[in-house]
């Protein structure tokens, strides 16, 4: 594993949890700010940083028993969306440029995904966000971290979440006390059959 500083790509996956602060749902402006803050920093020295964001603030599908699960993948989808928007702006507050990509068309609100524009905004400092998970039910936004960051040639997944290391387990339901290394989402066997050696970096959230 690289030293972070001789890093060139990362993307970095935060919890929607971990976003909310003792409030525990929704948005804590104090939180989201020290983390546009910090990631600032590392832009500013010329990293270039794309961001995936989980959706548990607002919705976790799979607590749901009165929902078919598609409906309700579909709802945790859009709270990833949303969890974007808000955390986009708040870095434009900060003075970082941004940009938000989606699986599906979300009018004026985000743009479809390409890979090439998706790459070319991240070699101009642009901080990428792909929201939207994968765009298919029955797969978490740890999933979709692991497929964009393959895609996009990421040296490192910084894992940011409510649990301390990344795992299968949801925030709410994983022991905090569980580290697991290898990649998020359980992929390290999928990742090493396919040759996609991708270090995670579990860290602890502001």
């Amino acid at each position: 594993m690289k030293d972070l500083k001789s890093l060139n790509r990362v993307l970095l996956k935060l919890s929607g949890e971990a976003l909310a602060g003792e409030k525990k749902t929704g948005f804590d402006e104090a939180t989201v700010l020290k983390v546009a803050e910090q990631v600032k920093k590392i832009v500013d020295d010329g990293m270039q940083v794309a961001i995936v964001i989980g959706g548990g603030n607002f919705w976790r599908g799979r607590t749901s028993e009165n929902m078919e699960r598609t409906k309700a993948d579909q709802i945790g989808m859009l709270a990833t969306v949303m969890n974007c928007i808000y955390v986009s702006d708040m870095f434009r507050y900060v003075g970082m440029k941004t940009k938000i990509y989606t699986p599906f068309t979300c009018g004026a609100f985000t743009e479809l995904f390409s890979k090439d524009d998706a790459v070319k905004n991240l070699e101009e400092g642009v901080v990428t966000f792909f929201a939207g998970g994968t765009g298919h039910p029955y797969f978490s936004t740890d999933m979709a971290t692991v497929l964009m960051a393959v895609e996009v040639k990421a040296d490192v997944v910084l894992s940011a979440k409510a649990i301390d290391g990344s795992d299968a387990g949801t925030p709410k339901k994983t022991s905090p006390k569980r580290t697991v290394t290898g990649s998020v989402g359980g992929q390290a066997e999928w990742n090493r059959k396919h040759k996609h050696f991708l270090p995670v970096l579990c860290m602890k959230m502001v």
